[in-house]
């Protein structure tokens, strides 16, 4: 993906230096649209299952984002690119739009939702309208949980958590039950793949960017996460999609570029 540094950094909060906030596992967490977003606790379940843990140092070789000095210093420019380019064109699309946030932060923090760990992964809270992201989870997505990475993969899951604040923008009502936040989830997959769209015609994606955003959505399917966590699958209790529905859904949103065409997924 084409990006460029910006020094811009109006609804970034920078809390990595701070100390962070509870380390626990965020118990009563309301999920995306609202609550957490790209993995939340079945990631967290699953990271525990695999003797893995978060909020360790960033695994990334500089080379994962061209330029970069240091890893981290790279990928965090590149996160706040790609939160600011999802604001942007969401902004353009929905009358009355309020700006998101974003919260980078090491190991804990503390939100509007109530405190986290990293090991739950990225999140939205709807309640302070905030995307939470621990850098450290670059590393867990291309370890415990098996997906190649890249450059859009990382994109994928920031403009997936912003997807989540699509819906809390347009009023979505928040689920009551998992078959309601799986179609939420994959309506934030969806919305994912009309932003991706948006680079396309931008001219900034390049030759193997869908792949790795669809790799990335493949590898946080509930039945692949319970099969290498558990040994086996349990659709009951699935709460973001299959991997073929999260592919699905991106696929969806990405071919035709329209917010629209999410409405069913």
């Amino acid at each position: 993906m084409r990006w460029r540094r910006s020094s811009d950094d109006s609804d970034v909060i920078d809390q990595r230096s701070s100390g962070g906030g509870g380390m626990g596992m965020p118990i009563g967490l309301p999920r995306a649209g609202g609550g957490l977003g790209v993995l939340g606790v079945v990631i967290f379940l699953a990271i525990q299952l695999l003797g893995g843990s978060s909020g360790g140092s960033v695994g990334l070789a500089p080379q994962t984002v061209p330029g970069a000095p240091q890893a981290e210093d790279g990928l965090r420019d590149f996160s706040v690119y790609v939160f600011h380019d999802t604001q942007s064109f969401w902004a353009g699309q929905i009358q009355n739009y309020e700006h998101a946030k974003l919260v980078l932060y090491r190991g804990g923090v503390d939100t509007g939702c109530g405190s986290a760990s990293s090991a739950v992964g990225p999140f939205y809270c709807p309640r302070d309208q905030r995307v939470y992201l621990d850098l450290s989870f670059y590393s867990d997505m291309t370890g415990q949980l098996g997906a190649k990475g890249g450059d859009f993969a990382w994109a994928y899951v920031i403009a997936h958590e912003m997807g989540h604040h699509v819906q809390e923008q347009l009023g979505l009502p928040r689920p009551r039950n998992n078959a309601a936040s799986v179609q939420l989830e994959l309506q934030a997959d969806c919305y994912a793949g009309v932003w991706a769209h948006h680079v396309d015609t931008s001219g900034d994606l390049q030759q193997g960017d869908v792949a790795e955003a669809l790799d990335a959505a493949s590898s946080v399917g509930d039945d692949r996460l319970q099969k290498r966590a558990t040994g086996s699958i349990n659709p009951d209790s699935f709460t973001h999609g299959t991997s073929a529905q999260r592919v699905a859904a991106f696929e969806r949103g990405q071919s035709g570029g329209r917010p629209q065409d999410c409405q069913s997924a």
